[in-house]
């Protein structure tokens, strides 16, 4: 589709390397900055479906730079500007090879694991006799090694120290931003008729410091369910109204894949990548509380590359 962007190739000023993410492409810019482009590709079962989600990438980058703005209170950011709808420039840091999962309610994955009898999840317990889409007493952080290929694993608390991925130091204090975060998401999704039921954080050091990276409370990196009929859907075992990328693992379930040996991707017509970009503009709006602005999309890699070149020249 002409209006998605599924890749990118710059050459910035001072750049010295470019990782090409699962979604994401970061460029390194003097080792100091990062250039990091929300590109409209979508993975899911950590493989990259075969065409890009119109405007997914503009949705991702502005919901998660509001984010950060909004929580920059509880925990320093890597962010410093947002020079074009799907870019946001900020610090360089070290980033931990573990990422920070917090769930309030038992679904999607872990739903998936409990219902095949696991009761301990990155050594958490878990009761038994808990319903599909049940929120936990408390929410959970279930951590995992964040892989460079392939599957992450579901890792424990001891083990992420043990094993030397973080210090004890480093790690207790994502966890305390992890819940600190977790709080203002559920507050600002609340106040827009949402549940945030369940997300995930990066964390990174910076001249000592745990930094937060990457993108917060975004579709790809969260599940949101609509308050208004949870409890009744609940009640009746029905699914839930949600927003967030599940529902394209759950459409890719029903074609028979999860990235098995043997599986074969299902075609993803042009008809079904819109009707995903209105599901991501849907979120947007609802959790930003305004209307979603489309960027122009003649020239998508030309736009971004000189609104970069422009900010990194005005520094």
């Amino acid at each position: 589709m002409s209006n998605a962007l599924t890749g990118t190739e710059f050459k910035f000023q001072g750049q010295k390397s470019v990782y090409h993410g699962k979604v994401r492409d970061v460029y390194n810019i003097n080792d100091d900055l990062m250039v990091m482009v929300a590109t409209d590709r979508i993975s899911a079962f950590d493989v990259i479906l075969p065409k890009g989600i119109p405007f997914k990438g503009q949705v991702l980058n502005q919901i998660a730079a509001s984010f950060l703005d909004a929580t920059a209170d509880i925990v320093p950011n890597w962010k410093l500007a947002t020079p074009d709808p799907m870019v946001t420039v900020g610090l360089k840091c070290e980033g931990f090879r573990v990422e920070m999962i917090i769930r309030g309610y038992l679904t999607g994955s872990a739903w998936r694991e409990y219902r095949e009898g696991c009761r301990n999840l990155c050594g958490v317990t878990l009761p038994d006799g808990m319903r599909e889409n049940e929120r936990f007493p408390e929410p959970i952080i279930t951590p995992t090694t964040k892989a460079e290929e392939g599957h992450d694993e579901n890792i424990s608390k001891e083990e992420i120290i043990a094993r030397g991925l973080v210090s004890r130091e480093d790690y207790e204090q994502m966890e305390k931003y992890t819940r600190a975060l977790f709080q203002r998401g559920t507050e600002i999704a609340a106040a827009k008729g949402l549940i945030l039921v369940d997300t995930k954080y990066e964390f990174g050091k910076r001249d000592g410091k745990v930094i937060l990276i990457d993108e917060i409370h975004t579709p790809d990196s969260s599940r949101y369910f609509y308050a208004d009929g949870y409890e009744e859907k609940f009640i009746k075992g029905e699914p839930q109204k949600q927003l967030s990328k599940e529902f394209v693992r759950q459409w890719l379930i029903e074609h028979d894949f999860m990235n098995r040996p043997g599986d074969t991707m299902p075609e993803i017509t042009d008809a079904y990548a819109e009707s995903v970009s209105d599901r991501y503009i849907e979120l947007y709006e609802h959790i930003t509380g305004t209307k979603f602005e489309k960027a122009a999309c003649a020239d998508i890699a030309g736009r971004i590359e000189q609104n970069v070149k422009n900010w990194l020249a005005s520094r």
